[in-house]
């Protein structure tokens, strides 16, 4: 089974505009994340609309595609570079795993975790979950929680405590409701891929900005794998003097 990475980065985000060169422990943040996808996956390309980070990749010695700039989000960024690899590149890859250009401690284990639920032939989508225990992460709209089937597969994402309990608004400990949340890094069959990228926004995602919804409605079924490894995504300036906090 041929499995290739795709790192989508965009230098024009609102919160935090060039936050893939942003430079942690003294490398660019895109390629500390380039670095850690390295060890699991042998194919990995960064995919971004601007030549400023397009250079550094080149840089560092990485692979880079070129991709529009009209894209709404990293999937269908995925979508146009995995369009690239299969025209100029001479090859298929069967599986896509989309790594977010704002992970800088993702962890190869995540990745490997993420590729294994391929070995199931029914699996279209995978992504991965983290238990919660920390209330405030339970509370925090900024990190989307998952409900899940008995089978593992998503039922809906929300960035509400989900499911609603009496004891979920003062405690996520010790009681019989687990809550996940929802580690932003993504595993698709290509053909999957290219499908849900075709896809127009949905009224759940809508409600909710998040887009696996959207492939929910659309009757797509997403696997959960539960990681261990806790998740710190840099979206704003903030976070990002945290995580040069984290390396000290």
């Amino acid at each position: 089974m041929l499995i290739t990475g795709i790192i989508p980065a965009r230098y024009a985000s609102s919160r935090f505009p060039g936050k893939p060169l942003a430079e942690i422990g003294g490398k660019p943040m895109i390629q500390l994340v380039y670095e850690k996808v390295k060890p699991a996956l042998e194919s990995v390309y960064v995919a971004t609309d601007d030549e400023r980070i397009a250079n550094v990749v080149h840089g560092f010695k990485g692979r880079v595609i070129m991709t529009s700039a009209d894209h709404r989000s990293g999937t269908e960024r995925c979508a146009e570079a995995v369009s690239y690899i299969r025209s100029e590149q001479g090859f298929n890859p069967d599986v896509i795993i989309n790594i977010q250009g704002d992970e800088p401690f993702i962890k190869p284990g995540q990745i490997n975790q993420l590729c294994s639920c391929f070995d199931d032939n029914s699996v279209e989508i995978a992504t991965l979950v983290k238990k919660i225990t920390d209330l405030d992460d339970l509370k925090n709209p900024n990190k989307p929680k998952v409900v899940r089937d008995l089978n593992e597969y998503a039922l809906y994402f929300s960035r509400s405590a989900i499911p609603f309990t009496e004891s979920s608004v003062s405690n996520c400990k010790g009681n019989e409701t687990a809550y996940f949340k929802h580690i932003g890094i993504y595993g698709y069959r290509t053909d999957t891929l290219l499908k849900i990228s075709m896809l127009t926004p949905s009224p759940l995602e809508i409600a909710e900005s998040l887009e696996q919804n959207r492939w929910l409605e659309n009757g797509f079924k997403i696997k959960t794998v539960v990681t261990q490894w806790e998740s710190i995504g840099i979206d704003t300036p903030d976070d990002l003097e945290y995580a040069k906090l984290l390396l000290m």
